[in-house]
C-alpha cells in the first residue's frame, strides 16, 4: 500500500531488533504487558475487545485472548477481505483458521462485529505521540478511520522510536504498553 523509503527501511530495521529477541524475553515482556494492560481503565471495562493472533516476533497474547475468553469477555479478532479488514468473534482457538498471510484468522462462520470497546494493535514501531508502524498493508489505518475506537499498541520498549514519519493516513494510537510502561499518547 505504502511507498515511502523512510518507514521501509526503519520498518525492517525495528522488525529485525525486534526478531532478535529471545523467546523467553518476549514471553516476560508479554507476561509484563498482560498485567499492565489490567491496569488501562478502557480495557479493563471493555466488554468487547479486539485482539490479535501472533505472528514472528509479536508480543505474545495468546494468554490475553484466554483470559478474556475465560472472564465472559466478546473477543473478536481480525479477518482480511479484499482490501479491508473486519473483526470477528471467536469462541476459542477452535475459532481460528490459517488465513492472509498464513496468520491465524477467525473462520468464515464466525461472527462479524467492528463496533468493539478496544482494540489491541500489532506494532512494528511507534512514537510517544502514537504514530504506529505498521507492516505497510494499511489495513488497521483503514479499519481505524472507518471505525472510531480506543486503541492500545502493544510493543517492546526498543520498538518506541522518537519520530516516525506520519503519513495522512496514520490513525494514531490512544495507549503503548510495553514491558516496562503504560503510556496515553498525547491527542
Amino acid at each position: 500500500m505504502e511507498n515511502n523509503p523512510e518507514k521501509e527501511s526503519l520498518r525492517n530495521l525495528l522488525l529485525e531488533k525486534r526478531d532478535n529477541t529471545s523467546f523467553d524475553l518476549m514471553k516476560i515482556a508479554s507476561e509484563k504487558i498482560q498485567k499492565k494492560l489490567k491496569k488501562i481503565y478502557a480495557f479493563k471495562n471493555a466488554q468487547k475487545i479486539g485482539a490479535y493472533y501472533p505472528i514472528g516476533s509479536e508480543i505474545f497474547t495468546q494468554d490475553i485472548i484466554q483470559e478474556l475468553l475465560s472472564q465472559g469477555k466478546e473477543v473478536f479478532l481480525p479477518k482480511v477481505i479484499g482490501d479491508k479488514m473486519e473483526f470477528k468473534k471467536i469462541k476459542d482457538f477452535s475459532s481460528l483458521e490459517k488465513g492472509s498471510f498464513d496468520i491465524m484468522e477467525p473462520k468464515d462462520d464466525c461472527p462479524a462485529d467492528n463496533d468493539l470497546d478496544v482494540i489491541l494493535v500489532p506494532t512494528v514501531g511507534i512514537s510517544p505521540k502514537g504514530v504506529r508502524l505498521g507492516y505497510g498493508h494499511g489495513y488497521y489505518d483503514k479499519f481505524l478511520a472507518e471505525n472510531k475506537i480506543t486503541t492500545i499498541s502493544l510493543t517492546l520498549e526498543k520498538q518506541i522510536i522518537k519520530n516516525i514519519p506520519k503519513s495522512e493516513h496514520d490513525i494514531l494510537i490512544d495507549w503503548i504498553v510495553t514491558e516496562d510502561k503504560m503510556l496515553q499518547t498525547q491527542r
